[in-house]
């Protein structure tokens, strides 16, 4: 059987994360392991990032991450023992796209501008998307919508990351 590919999409450091959300990101990545999941995410390397919380409790409980790196960077994060792509491309832009694609279905938590073009992506694929609609940024405003008229994919909420890990697998199985 296939492994399901869970994306981790959300916030920066630079957004002044919550405690609330970090813990949040502990137990998604930890709901993530349990399940037998890949957990997939952007490394950022310069920032600390929900998806990269989420990543180091996944390998916490044993589980396995894939990280893409935007630009030529080759620092090797020493917490994490990620699989890591090298993608060449800019954060911000370039990368998203590949790791958005790489993905059955994404689980996103809070939310700025990044992960609203993950968002996007992920929409315009027809990739599934979960939310954890507690969690505020896009997250918390996209939560039970379209993105717009064509209606491709709706964007499913979540209260808890085990919900929403569980609703992502049932997703993402039903279009495996």
């Amino acid at each position: 059987m296939k492994k399901i590919q869970i994306g981790v999409m959300g916030s920066m450091a630079d957004t002044k994360l919550k405690q609330t959300s970090i813990s949040l990101a502990k137990e998604l990545g930890s709901e993530i392991a349990k399940k037998g999941a890949l957990l997939v995410f952007g490394y950022e390397g310069d920032f600390n990032s929900l998806p990269e919380i989420a990543a180091l409790a996944a390998e916490k409980e044993g589980g396995q991450t894939l990280a893409f790196l935007w630009g030529d960077n080759k620092k090797i994060a020493k917490d994490l023992s990620s699989i890591r792509i090298r993608t060449g491309q800019i954060r911000g832009g370039g990368r998203e796209l590949p790791l958005v694609l790489s993905c059955d279905v994404l689980i996103c938590i809070g939310g700025g501008s990044g992960t609203l073009t993950e968002i996007a992506i992920a929409y315009q694929a027809n990739i599934p998307i979960v939310v954890l609609a507690n969690s505020g940024g896009w997250s918390q405003k996209l939560a039970g919508k379209f993105l717009d008229a064509r209606k491709r994919v709706k964007i499913t909420a979540a209260r808890s990351a085990k919900e929403a890990v569980n609703i992502a697998i049932k997703l993402a199985s039903s279009v495996l």
